[in-house]
């Protein structure tokens, strides 16, 4: 039972961030900046995460040292998010939420692909078969169709 109710998360998450472009880059359009709307955005989150952050360590009884100097990937996830928000609010005005959307998810499974295929970050290293080489290339196709058409 919680296999699906993590599945359904995965599926909710999925949702916002089809949901999430087409906001921003209507802030975007109220604020007549794009990098502008993507900065409001982060933040907002920024601040969500910090409160959810604060009291998941107090439930759990952890003490956090926010003072303590993070290696340069922890700052590497915030710059990846910095740019993947940003491209979203410039790009939906001009391709549409579900061209970006099947943009991301190609650009989610090539770059999944290679991170597991070389093991990086720690992920257990899944070797690179012909249907996962298919299955990315009709991902692409299928990205490329709800563009073009």
């Amino acid at each position: 039972m919680a296999g699906v109710l993590w599945s359904l998360l995965g599926v909710l998450a999925g949702a916002f961030v089809a949901i999430q472009a087409p906001v921003n880059a209507q802030l975007a359009r109220g604020l007549g900046m794009p990098v502008a709307a993507a900065a409001v955005s982060f933040l907002a989150g920024a601040i969500v995460l910090g409160i959810i952050a604060y009291f998941t360590a107090r439930a759990q009884g952890v003490s956090v040292d926010w003072r303590a100097p993070a290696p340069w990937l922890f700052v590497a996830g915030g710059c990846l998010g910095a740019v993947y928000v940003t491209s979203s609010v410039l790009l939906t005005p001009r391709i549409g939420a579900a061209a970006l959307v099947a943009f991301l998810v190609t650009g989610q499974l090539l770059a999944s692909v290679i991170v597991d295929r070389a093991g990086y970050f720690g992920v257990a290293v899944r070797e690179l078969s012909m249907g996962r080489i298919v299955g990315a290339m009709l991902l692409l196709a299928g990205a490329m169709m709800i563009r073009i058409y």
